[in-house]
């Protein structure tokens, strides 16, 4: 089969139809999307048409298996068009017809690479479809004879154009594993979506990082899109408190992206549309990295605060020990086994990559010193990520950022010893948060201006506390401090009333019903509300008075709420019995209190 020569007419053609299908089809106008797609189908089927089964004279196994083996190609390449020019039916007929007519020869180093081919195209195909498991079941059984045909036969197959290529153009064997290879890489890529999409999401990551390692293992990628997907599955293994690998992701991401090219800030005058948009969404792509980057730093010291806060939410002594003396020891292990992880990176890239790892650590901070170091990684791409999503053109975006921000500093304020810097940290984020907040219209960014009232009420709230704590040290509370803890708490109670206002219909009344999503945050305000107005500091019988029936308001309208509503009731379980509490203590304090005004005005 080998040593058969072919027409050199025949060879044309088909080269014909793949240059109008690659090449020219890229360059068809608008308005003819297709042109040149319908030109080559024609080619094709004309070929098509021209395979014939050889004679009963020259008949054998190897005449027989030639014949067979064009047409299955011609079939691939036929279902290839009609997918591409959305005729889906038509294409999945003749991707199956390909299927069928090489399923003697799969095994074959002429066929193989064109029946993996098939597969995964029909594997695309029915996930357009939204048939997973059909698209599953045809994914698995390529990815199975890849396996195969590598352990069992081994050879270099052909590439798919080497059927219609004359003996001296055939490929030489380093090129035919090459894109063999490269088939297989698409095979587990298009694996790891349709695990995705049935949530099948471990085994997801595990094939999305193993295509990103082929990628680079043979070369073939696109610097950005690679970035791009390295950063993303890094956000998998960060839910996963898997941070070592979350770390490798996002570095490898880094080092790739660079070899892009430099990302210029300022645009040239001479600089075309074209050089600009490129620019533009290179920009945009250095900055959703930052934004990985961020979440990295932000879960890391938050997964930390988690194994050190006791039952009130501060740092537990005991505890910190335990985590640093286990720290040291994983460590040791981590590094052992980090050696035997799939690492990115050829010999060019494994120690760039390794160098941005060591900017960061994988490991949980267990003191204020590790956690500020991640806290100032986490800022600096907070700053790289502010460069492109900016608030003039990037509203969202930008909130969102400011508000990662924030929330680094309340994760390294809960290691801080020092309440005073603790509370100045809470200040940087209410700043940073009503920065952002002034310049917005509620009517078109309600969500967003709750979302920013609702924290910055928060940021108040644990600032009022921390100021309480401060003056409980003291031997005696002057008017400077009273003053302060007046102010926290009236600022967090405005805060979280702008919040619960914002809930209001257009006649101001309040839902009856609360929606899941501000189901919590409601009544988590209106508890917070109550207790701040418990805390309010004032020497006046009256405004005490005032004050305490405004917390009873609050704790009444959280009971009461979640008395009728037992989704609410679980919502609120760790605020809930206090508020019940509350509720039936505060009519006898208030009763006291007077007594006390009836009794000192007689």
């Amino acid at each position: 089969m080998a040593g058969r020569e072919d027409g050199p007419e025949l060879r044309l053609k088909y080269s014909r139809a793949v240059n109008l299908s690659e090449v020219e089809s890229k360059r068809d106008p608008e308005n003819e999307p297709y042109r040149s797609k319908y030109a080559a189908r024609e080619l094709l089927k004309e070929l098509k048409a021209g395979q014939r089964a050889p004679a009963d004279e020259e008949r054998d196994a190897d005449a027989d298996g030639l014949w067979l083996q064009r047409l299955g190609v011609l079939e691939l390449q036929l279902g290839l068009n009609h997918a591409e020019t959305e005729e889906l039916s038509a294409g999945e007929e003749h991707l199956a017809k390909c299927v069928r007519v090489l399923e003697a020869f799969k095994l074959c180093p002429e066929t193989v690479s064109v029946f993996i081919q098939a597969e995964n195209q029909l594997g695309i195909l029915w996930a357009g479809l939204e048939e997973m498991e059909k698209a599953k079941t045809y994914l698995e059984d390529a990815e199975a004879l890849y396996n195969q045909y590598t352990k069992e036969i081994g050879t270099p197959p052909w590439d798919t154009h080497e059927h219609f290529l004359a003996e001296e153009e055939r490929l030489s064997e380093q090129e035919r594993q090459k894109r063999f290879e490269k088939v297989y890489t698409h095979t587990l890529y298009y694996l790891a979506q349709v695990y995705k999409h049935l949530d099948m999401i471990e085994k997801a990551a595990w094939y999305c990082h193993t295509t990103l390692q082929r990628q680079l293992q043979f070369t073939h990628y696109n610097p950005v899109e690679w970035a791009i997907n390295a950063a993303t599955l890094s956000q998998y293994y960060i839910t996963e408190k898997r941070y070592m690998e979350g770390r490798l992701c996002l570095a490898a991401s880094n080092v790739i992206f660079n070899q892009a090219g430099a990302v210029s800030s300022e645009s040239a005058a001479e600089e075309s549309e074209e050089e600009r948009d490129r620019r533009d969404q290179l920009q945009q792509k250095k900055a959703e990295i930052a934004r990985c980057w961020i979440k990295y730093c932000l879960n890391l010291l938050q997964d930390s605060r988690k194994l050190l806060e006791n039952d009130i939410g501060e740092l537990d002594w005991d505890r910190q020990e335990e985590l640093k003396c286990q720290l040291k020891k994983e460590e040791e292990e981590q590094e052992q086994g980090r050696k035997s992880a799939v690492l990115f990176g050829s010999s060019d890239t494994f120690d760039l990559i390794q160098s941005v790892e060591e900017k960061v650590s994988c490991t949980y901070a267990a003191d204020f010193a590790r956690a500020r170091a991640v806290f100032l990684v986490g800022q600096s791409y907070v700053q790289e990520a502010k460069e492109f999503f900016q608030l003039d053109d990037h509203v969202t975006d930008h909130i969102e950022v400011v508000q990662d921000h924030s929330s680094l500093f309340k994760a390294l304020a809960f290691f801080e010893e020092n309440l005073e810097r603790r509370c100045k940290m809470h200040k940087r984020r209410v700043d940073m948060l009503n920065a952002v907040y002034t310049e917005l219209n509620p009517q078109y960014y309600l969500l967003v201006c709750r979302q920013l009232q609702f924290e910055m009420g928060d940021t108040f709230y644990e600032m009022m506390e921390l100021k309480v704590s401060i003056a409980n040290q003291l031997d005696e509370l002057d008017s400077h401090n009273v003053k302060k803890i007046n102010l926290l708490a009236q600022s967090a109670i405005a805060h979280y009333t702008l919040f619960l206002d914002s809930l209001r219909d257009p006649e101001r009344r309040f839902p009856a019903t609360l929606e899941g999503d501000v189901l919590r945050p409601a009544l988590v305000a209106k508890f917070r509300v109550g207790w701040l107005h418990g805390k309010v500091i004032t020497s006046e019988p009256q405004q005490q008075l005032d004050n305490l029936q405004l917390s009873l308001d609050c704790y009444s309208f959280v009971a009461d709420y979640c008395a009728g509503h037992p989704e609410a009731a679980t919502a609120m379980e760790p605020e809930l019995e206090l508020c019940v509490e509350m509720a039936a203590l505060l009519p006898t304090r208030m009763q006291a209190l007077r007594s006390k005004m009836a009794a000192f005005n007689e």
